[in-house]
């Protein structure tokens, strides 16, 4: 069984016996019959906030922002550009210093310190909330500084042929670092989401046009990338439904706890829906449709007035 396999077999069973979340079954076959197919189009990376065009150093620039793509549950209370969302303000940091300095070498990120980051990233350690995500980020880039040395001679583009234009083995080397490893436990039962090692491939694939180093011959068998904005979406379309104090908690945009039941719950169910969703839809003659491809359309009508006026649910956690 491949990890996708795995993940979806996790999520599948959480899902079919969750408690505090559940998927409106009933809902989705009109849901993919008025499914906006025409909207699905070929996702691009932003020029203006991802270091794009530099051969081996954009790889070294998705490999470290895909290393420190998260932080939902912390951008409310961090200092964002104007104009510009938590992951879009990080990610444009991360590319003012590589078009400042350059991409920096695997000995540097393994050495660089909360306060670095928090210059990197134009944010305030008076700040707990910002501090806290500084720190994480800083482990997390030392992490990949790290195994860099140890295993690829601190060479990006080694880690990424070494998995032989096979996304599922980038990911195995990926959540070798704890903060990629994003398996939750849940009724005693491992569940695997490995959001960010996934979305790694796929953004590599979308740098380099899904050839040489974002080459993956096996791209098609991602998952969504589950975070909390397209279970959100699902929600207020109505295909999942939360139970009541679940939905309150978050309305009133109190934080739950990473790795908790309900967490766990939204997540799984989010990424279950979503390949119910395409199996409805293959089943109508749209064979080509891939989860990710849903999961950018969805991820995207999230940034839409009528979603951001309703909270979604945070979590602080190093997964998303």
């Amino acid at each position: 069984m491949s990890i996708f396999d795995e993940i979806r077999e996790g999520c599948r069973a959480v899902a079919q016996h969750a408690t505090r979340v559940r998927i409106q079954e009933a809902r989705l076959k009109d849901y993919a019959r008025d499914f906006p197919i025409a909207e699905i189009g070929a996702a691009t990376l932003d020029p203006a906030t991802h270091y794009l065009g530099h051969g081996k150093d954009t790889l070294a620039f998705i490999l470290a922002l895909d290393a420190i793509n998260f932080g939902s549950g912390y951008f409310p209370h961090v200092r964002k550009r104007p104009g510009h969302s938590g992951y879009f303000t990080m990610a444009a940091g991360l590319n003012d210093w590589f078009q400042g300095e350059g991409a920096p070498s695997a000995a540097r990120l393994a050495k660089l310190t909360q306060g670095d980051c928090a210059r990197i990233f134009g944010q305030d350690l008076g700040s707990p909330p910002a501090a806290e995500l500084m720190g994480l980020f800083a482990k997390a880039l030392n992490d990949l500084g790290a195994l860099l040395l140890a295993r690829f001679d601190g060479d990006p583009a080694q880690l990424v042929e070494r998995a032989e234009h096979k996304a599922e083995k980038l990911v195995a080397t990926l959540r070798i670092m704890p903060f990629f490893d994003d398996v939750a436990i849940w009724q005693g039962r491992k569940v695997p989401f490995m959001k960010r090692a996934q979305l790694t491939a796929a953004d590599l694939g979308l740098a380099f046009d899904n050839e040489g180093w974002g080459r993956f011959d096996d791209l098609d068998q991602l998952t969504i990338f589950a975070d909390n904005l397209v279970p959100h979406v699902l929600r207020v379309d109505g295909i999942l439904d939360y139970d009541p104090d679940l939905a309150a908690r978050i309305d009133r945009e109190d934080p739950l706890e990473a790795g908790s039941i309900e967490e766990i719950e939204i997540r799984a169910a989010a990424l279950h829906g979503v390949e119910l969703l395409k199996e409805r839809l293959h089943q109508a003659g749209h064979a080509h449709i891939t989860s990710v491809a849903l999961d950018y359309l969805l991820w995207n009508r999230g940034q839409e007035g009528r979603y951001k006026a309703i909270p979604r649910h945070r979590a602080r956690s190093v997964f998303y």
